[in-house]
């Protein structure tokens, strides 16, 4: 839940508003919670059946098969989250400039300064050996329930507006609905991003098979209650015709029912769950192309460790510098949506298939944790991360898709050079989507 709360409900609030255009646009919360629940159920069944360290990278390489394509979807997600991971950074720094500007008002240039600052700090506070992060989750899980149950019990309390989830009649008027539905959702789920992390711990974890589904069970529904709640009370006390054209909405909330410090105050909170937020997320994601240099499956160069810290110091300085720049380069609208852009067809798309796969080649008891009504949720959740996929744009897509075949392009050329499949005569007599190594 810490890893799924950060800057992001904070900032998205106004725009997905803006999208929806009405009251209503409390569905696109409900419909980002249902997305990620149906979700969670396929991570759910890949966790509990391969508890490994690294996710999404493991269940790609297992479920198409180490020797052949199982090599280039692994090296495609590791691919592409050296694009969108920055992002992720990004649009966290850009959200900590946004904020910062309600306590001392800056113009384009010096949000981007701010912005771009951040990026630098984190790195540099990363630059070193870090045994443990527990005190920090600690602190930031305390921030955000502070700040959250404040506004909560603010708005429920004191908030004087009326709030309908009546979705509007008329047959042009609901499919604008729709339309703004499917934009919406996809700045909603970003906020929910995180529910599936429990996946690269599972070697670490006692009875994997029961706590990685709760776990995620637990904290999409936690965290869908704690949004809505905050979303109601919100427009409880600004109409949602203002709350749209917020670009601090938490620090409006507060300060209309407390006055000026108290939001300030809610302010200065939101700045620490955002810093903390991009302090852990930068932190992970470092690691992402080091596992993957170190397997093998990638540029050497990132396996490189620092001489005397022991840390993954390139693949840190790497993501760092990416976040930088686009913290410097893009809005925060289009940060989000291209978060997503490049991970639905890798990530989300490729591991449901992947999943139908696995359920093919292995009997039925292979499975710890089964989804009921399989294979329903993994067909729903295959057409759903489609319909997203083409809800983020034409622009967003073409940039997706440009991202992965790039991708396919390098790896065709680095296994060209290190002899790997597919240019590997050894490799050829495999099955196409079976692993050798598996029963």
């Amino acid at each position: 839940m810490i890893d799924m709360v950060g800057i992001g409900p904070f900032v998205v609030l106004p725009l997905v508003i803006q999208l929806m255009g009405g009251p209503h646009f409390l569905w696109a919360w409900i419909l980002g919670a249902v997305i990620s629940l149906i979700d969670a159920l396929v991570w759910s069944e890949l966790g509990a059946a391969y508890p490994q360290a690294g996710g999404s990278y493991n269940f790609l390489k297992i479920a198409y098969g180490e020797n052949r394509w199982g090599k280039l979807l692994s090296f495609l997600y590791v691919w592409q989250t050296m694009i969108q991971a920055p992002l992720v950074v990004a649009s966290g720094a850009i959200g900590f400039a946004q904020y910062a500007s309600y306590l001392i008002p800056f113009d384009e240039w010096q949000r981007k300064a701010v912005s771009g600052g951040v990026v630098i700090l984190i790195t540099m506070l990363l630059y070193r050996k870090i045994e443990s992060i527990g005190r920090i989750s600690i602190l930031l899980w305390v921030c955000v329930l502070a700040t959250l149950g404040w506004i909560i019990w603010g708005g429920l309390t004191g908030g004087q507006q009326t709030v309908s989830l009546a979705i509007p009649s008329g047959e042009a008027i609901s499919g604008l609905f729709g339309a703004g539905l499917g934009i919406a959702s996809v700045k909603t789920i970003y906020c929910y991003l995180g529910y599936y992390n429990v996946c690269h711990l599972g070697g670490e974890i006692r009875n994997p098979s029961r706590i990685i589904p709760i776990s995620m069970l637990i904290s999409v529904i936690g965290i869908a209650v704690l949004y809505l709640a905050m979303n109601w009370s919100v427009v409880k006390v600004i109409p949602w015709q203002e709350a749209q054209h917020s670009e601090f909405i938490i620090s409006a909330v507060i300060e209309r029912l407390y006055g000026t410090r108290a939001g300030s105050i809610a302010t200065f909170m939101v700045l620490i769950v955002a810093f903390s937020s991009l302090f852990a997320v930068l932190l992970g994601y470092s690691r992402v192309p080091y596992a993957a240099a170190a397997d093998g499956q990638f540029f050497p160069v990132f396996a490189k460790l620092h001489p005397t810290r022991h840390f993954p110091y390139i693949s840190l300085l790497f993501l760092g510098a990416l976040g930088f720049g686009f913290s410097l380069l893009f809005r925060l609208s289009d940060v989000i949506t291209a978060i997503l852009a490049m991970r639905i067809v890798v990530q989300f798309i490729g591991q449901a298939i992947g999943l139908l796969l696995l359920h093919r080649r292995k009997q039925t008891g292979s499975f710890p944790f089964r989804m009921p009504l399989y294979p329903l949720p993994v067909l729903l959740v295959i057409g759903i991360w489609t319909f997203i996929f083409i809800s983020t744009g034409q622009a967003f897509m073409v940039s997706g898709l440009t991202v992965i075949g790039l991708g396919i392009v390098v790896y065709l050329i680095t296994a060209r050079i290190r002899k790997q499949w597919p240019f590997d005569a050894a490799d050829q007599s495999a099955s196409p989507l079976v692993d050798p190594a598996e029963p």
